[in-house]
């Protein structure tokens, strides 16, 4: 069966990297930085699919040829066709396992499937998956022809806002802040040979008060005979090498510690091994940065936020993570990286990345460039126009919403999914379970869930609206603002929202009819000139006790206009020297 080659679907605003696109290999970068082999094979690229009813529980035929990484739903998956709660979307394709990984075992990687997924290779049902924001592997070995063609089929049921599932803003009918909806597999699919003895996965703690590094190597059929060896590199020089039992926690001693900062992003490499006597059974490389964030009462007794022991008013955009032709996915990673390159330029310090959880790449950016996150949980529960309303209403009495049984189960599971696999990234300094009682419910004990797994972060357990009083931080939204939350004794200070000053750019919109912000401007000189009136505020907060505050919002998405960059990130709205001033400003006397 025969399709016609990529092209991208439909007449909507493009960025100037889709032109970059490789369909024969899109996102060909290594997908995973800090768990790196040598061996592995990318299965991006077209894939036949199909969509049938939910009920069908096998696919007989195609309609087509999707490109994955793409949402079906977007212009670069060379479909833009809307999935349906009561439909199915489904992929196959084939690959040749090459000679050289003949006795491994061969694992498969997704690094993200929104929501359902369901893998088969050759026929033979290999597991499931639920939850659309992180990865998941599984080991098809004993699926696996040796020789000749492998066929895998991966089905997708995805019930967006009509489940009960975390979704962030992706609804089945765009409005104003809620987006469209994105289906499928949005980050890169791939294989990769390991022997029967390997390499599972790393817990790395950085101890600048002990010039430590804390690693927890994690294995798979690993002996008592076999033996872990861990290098740390500075500079490609290796200054610490250990060796111990498998299931040791390994401490090993940093001389002239170098802290990571975001104005010395400075990160070591780590290299692991498994031996056996004397034969290397696996081997993998990493990296990591020596940091610390945490809090102390200042003189005046508000509390302040530190980084490596020296208080640091953060100061960053709201980042929602969409793309006009990918939606949930960027065109190619260097479109991926441009979005902190320029964050870092205009003078922020900050990115918080917004009810969306971002590929591996993202985040490895994030850490290279040094740029702090606060990473948000894409949360779930009703949030039409009625039950925000009503939201509203129960922020004044900070009550919280009832959710399922079996919606919370959920919610937990993808939080925790969320913290181990972003548990090794310093970027990363703010949890953020809730955002303004979507889906809110037993915030308390959400924090305790939080802290159990994590307690090398502080925690805003709530960003904007349901205020319960727990957790590091106090955080209020106030458009157009800023403002300084209420009840912060014991806690940090954060405007966790404001802005939303909106420009039209011609011919850089996405096309729809009804634009929202929370103030138009007629043209730049306006527009600068209310954004310093904002930092000029922001600034006189930060004596009463005011630690951190973030801008709405690094781009327009779809019918908002409110970015500091269009859509298609082809314009900066305002002069762009003059935002770094202002922002440079800001934190260099706060």
């Amino acid at each position: 069966m025969k399709f016609n080659s990529w092209k991208i679907a439909g007449d909507q605003l493009q960025t100037r990297w889709a032109k970059d696109i490789n369909p024969d290999c899109p996102f060909p970068e290594y997908p995973r930085p800090q768990m790196m082999r040598e061996e592995w094979m990318n299965l991006n690229g077209l894939w036949n699919y199909a969509i049938t009813s939910k009920s069908i529980k096998m696919i007989k035929s195609f309609e087509g040829t999707i490109l994955v990484p793409f949402a079906v739903e977007s212009a670069l998956s060379g479909v833009m066709r809307k999935l349906k709660p009561k439909e199915r979307l489904w992929y196959q394709r084939t690959f040749i396992i090459p000679n050289s990984w003949n006795g491994k075992r061969i694992l498969i990687h997704f690094g993200a499937i929104d929501w359902e997924a369901t893998v088969w290779i050759n026929g033979t049902r290999i597991g499931d998956h639920q939850g659309g924001n992180v990865p998941f592997s599984f080991d098809i070995s004993e699926a696996l022809h040796i020789k000749g063609l492998n066929e895998i089929i991966v089905s997708v049921w995805d019930p967006t806002n009509k489940g009960g599932v975390e979704r962030g803003k992706q609804t089945l009918k765009p409005y104003g802040i809620k987006y469209n909806a994105m289906s499928g597999i949005w980050q890169t699919v791939w294989l990769e040979p390991v022997n029967d003895v390997f390499i599972d996965s790393l817990k790395i703690e950085s101890d600048i008060d002990n010039k430590i590094l804390r690693c927890k190597v994690n294995t798979l059929n690993a002996q008592r005979e076999n033996k872990i060896i861990i290098s740390i590199l500075s500079e490609k020089k290796e200054i610490v090498t250990e060796s111990g039992e498998v299931a040791k926690q390994f401490e090993l001693k940093i001389p002239n510690v170098r802290l990571w900062c975001p104005d010395d992003p400075f990160l070591y490499d780590l290299s692991i091994k498994i031996e056996n006597n004397g034969k290397i059974l696996d081997a993998i490389s990493s990296y990591f940065g020596m940091r610390k964030i945490s809090m102390k009462e200042d003189e005046h007794g508000f509390q302040r936020i530190l980084l490596n022991y020296k208080t640091i008013f953060q100061f960053g955009t709201l980042d929602q993570g969409y793309w006009p032709d990918g939606l949930y996915t960027a065109p190619t990673d260097e479109a991926l990286k441009y979005d902190i390159e320029v964050t870092k330029e205009l003078g922020f310090n900050l990115i918080r990345k917004h009810v969306k959880v971002e590929s591996a790449r993202w985040y490895y950016h994030c850490d290279k460039l040094g740029m702090l996150v606060w990473q948000d949980m894409p949360n779930g529960g009703k949030m039409g126009i009625i039950h925000m309303m009503i939201g509203l209403l129960k922020a004044k009495k900070n009550r919280e919403h009832r959710r399922k049984e079996l919606e919370k189960k959920r919610y937990y599971n993808e939080l925790k999914s969320m913290i181990n696999f972003l548990y090794n990234s310093p970027c990363i300094v703010v949890w953020v379970p809730f955002n303004e009682g979507w889906g809110q419910f037993d915030t308390k004990k959400t924090v305790d869930f939080v802290r159990e797994l994590d307690s090398t972060r502080l925690i805003d357990s709530a960003s904007g609206w349901h205020d319960l009083g727990v957790g590091d931080i106090a955080d209020c939204h106030k458009y157009i603002g800023p403002a300084i939350p209420d009840n912060i004794k014991g806690r940090a200070a954060v405007c966790g929202e404001f802005g939303g000053l909106g420009l039209k750019i011609k011919g850089h919109m996405w096309k729809k009819k009804i634009k929202f912000v929370y103030r138009f401007f007629k043209d730049s000189a306006h527009l600068t000139r209310k954004y310093a009136e904002l930092i000029e505020k922001l600034k006189n907060f930060i004596p009463k006790g005011l630690c951190a505050g973030i801008y709405t919002q690094l781009t327009d998405v779809e019918g908002e206009v409110n970015g500091l960059l269009t859509y298609d990130r082809e314009v900066i709205k305002m002069e762009k020297q003059r935002i770094n001033e202002l922002n440079t400003n800001l934190l260099n006397n706060s």
